[in-house]
């Protein structure tokens, strides 16, 4: 289990680190698993991590099946070897899981990596666009400095990941960095979520919400991209420039849908701030502007993979 000592600082041809990636069974990580073989450098090290063996095309041992919380030192032993992890492991709201289980992950990956034996993997968290709450609400772009006070159970919950993870990775010396998803285009609640007799707000100008969105295998090409990089911010937004109306990225993929009046509560645009992004990833690896029939056929090539 875990990596050869002699993989750590053996670069592949594009510089891609020895990587696990935990919460590998998810749907980000299933997006992963069908993007990066055909992405990645064919002497990239990937190692996957599920709690249970998944029906996957992967070799076996590119897989590492753990309970990262029932299992640390094993845990520990999957990442030896490794230069970087990128965390997916988490909890969403729906699925009866306990959203405290973000932050118990988070910490398990940083503790592991600083466990592992030589210098500490670079980890990877992701969190979520929810963490910026009614901030949202104010207008304008929104910064990864900005103060936060999410509302809702899940934004709390990875805010609460955020500060315990950097804390401890401080405490620890694990080079860590967080990364602020938008709206994922087809993982999302309106793409993907989409069900005959969908409805959208409308609001008063006649349009829909607006979001920051990302496409799937943009996602998965920002990822690589970011593992890659020599430096990193601690907290850094993830989406594509420009935000994409609800209701045409619907049509876009040919899903129909209602409209009701928005509630006073309903929030016209949640944007978010990529300057960071940009000046992380350089302007080759930077994704391009969001447009909803791009955001479609992305979701369309990879979704009757992950039904």
């Amino acid at each position: 289990m875990g990596f050869p000592a002699t993989v750590r600082g053996a670069a592949t041809p594009a510089g891609f680190p020895s990587t696990v990636v935990l919460g590998a069974s998810g749907r980000i990580g299933q997006v992963l698993r069908r993007t990066w073989p055909d992405l990645l450098p064919d002497a990239a090290r990937v190692l996957w991590q599920a709690r249970r063996p998944q029906p996957d095309a992967l070799p076996a041992e590119d897989w590492v099946i753990l309970d990262p919380l029932a299992a640390p030192g094993l845990l520990a032993e999957a990442m030896r070897g490794a230069e970087a992890v990128l965390c997916l492991a988490g909890s969403v709201p729906g699925r009866g899981a306990d959203l405290a289980d973000n932050a118990r992950l988070a910490l398990a990956a940083i503790e592991a990596a600083a466990s592992a034996g030589g210098e500490p993997a670079r980890v990877l968290l992701t969190s979520s666009a929810a963490v910026y709450g009614d901030l949202a609400a104010e207008g304008g772009l929104l910064r990864e400095d900005a103060a936060v006070a999410p509302t809702s159970p899940y934004g709390r919950a990875k805010l609460e990941m955020e500060q315990q993870a950097l804390a401890r990775a401080k405490g620890l010396g694990v080079p860590v960095s967080i990364l602020r998803i938008g709206n994922i285009a087809g993982l999302d609640a309106i793409l993907g979520g989409w069900r005959p007799g969908f409805t959208l707000d409308r609001f008063a100008d006649g349009h829909s919400p607006r979001r920051s969105y990302i496409g799937v295998q943009s996602l998965a090409h920002v990822l690589a991209a970011l593992l890659i990089c020599e430096e990193m911010p601690a907290v850094l937004n993830i989406a594509q420039p420009e935000p994409v109306e609800m209701a045409a990225l619907l049509q876009a993929a040919g899903r129909s849908f209602a409209t009701r009046p928005a509630p006073a509560s309903a929030i016209p645009e949640v944007a978010l701030d990529l300057d960071l992004l940009r000046r992380t990833l350089g302007p080759e690896a930077m994704p391009d502007p969001a447009d909803p029939a791009c955001l479609a056929e992305e979701w369309a090539l990879l979704e009757p993979d992950l039904r």
